[in-house]
């Protein structure tokens, strides 16, 4: 079976857009429905595919995740570029963090960080999300399960300073998290791992814009945008792009 990578996806509408961050090891399937939804609702939606995410995990150890943040960057000046000048930003996990550090760093509508951590893993937690990532790509490719266990034991033998990065990412963002001025909405799965659920609390008592909300989703884990209860988390973010005052008039 031929394997179809993930793409970028531009969904063209208004003048007001939005643009969707999936996380790390994640892709743009993972924001893709939220994408639609928001379209069929008048919003022109956009998603980059972060630099070396939806291929084989050894390449996420040789990039930097500088290289996915300027992946973010770009997906923000390709909307300026094309005329929006109302741009909201939602992203989930990794995508919650590029999400707030675009509130922090550039002029937005609006922030939606759905179970970002702000308090980075430990890159040996980091590794592991890897692993697991190599293993389920790897099985698809439809390698063997001793091929996928060379492999995998393979890549301990690979550089990790990139992890640390990650790490040094995230806190940096969290320590800038009271320079936001845009509203935000936080949204957290309550079967998500404590470290997201500390986060989101945190998230939100800091961010100083009084136009924010928070809210957990208890039947939800990490990746909010496919679990159980997608259809109120779309709900929910539609409605919070709504309530904006986006700045000009359409």
């Amino acid at each position: 079976m031929k394997m179809i990578p993930p793409q970028p996806f531009t969904y063209r509408a208004g003048k007001r857009a939005v643009l969707l961050l999936h996380g790390f090891t994640g892709n743009t399937a993972d924001v893709r429905k939220l994408g639609r939804y928001l379209h069929e609702k008048g919003y022109t939606c956009h998603a980059p595919l972060y630099t070396g995410h939806g291929g084989a995990a050894e390449e996420l150890l040789e990039l930097s995740p500088e290289n996915w943040w300027r992946d973010a960057e770009e997906g923000y000046r390709r909307l300026i570029a094309e005329g929006h000048t109302q741009i909201a930003v939602a992203g989930v996990s990794l995508g919650g963090v590029f999400a707030l550090r675009l509130g922090v760093e550039y002029p937005v509508g609006g922030v939606v960080s759905m179970c970002a951590p702000i308090e980075g893993k430990s890159a040996e937690e980091l590794f592991e999300r890897i692993v697991g990532y190599a293993k389920q790509y790897k099985r698809f490719e439809g390698k063997t399960t001793d091929t996928v266990q060379t492999e995998v034991e393979a890549l301990e033998s690979f550089p990790r300073e990139q992890l640390s990065v990650l790490q040094n990412l995230i806190s940096e963002t969290g320590k800038q998290l009271k320079y936001i001025e845009a509203p935000v909405a936080v949204m957290q799965g309550g079967l998500d791992q404590q470290l997201y659920l500390d986060s989101a609390t945190v998230i939100y008592e800091t961010v100083p814009n009084p136009r924010k909300s928070y809210k957990v989703y208890p039947e939800s884990g990490h990746i909010l945008t496919l679990g159980a209860e997608q259809a109120e988390v779309f709900e929910d973010v539609y409605r919070f792009l709504e309530a904006l005052t986006w700045g000009e008039s359409e």
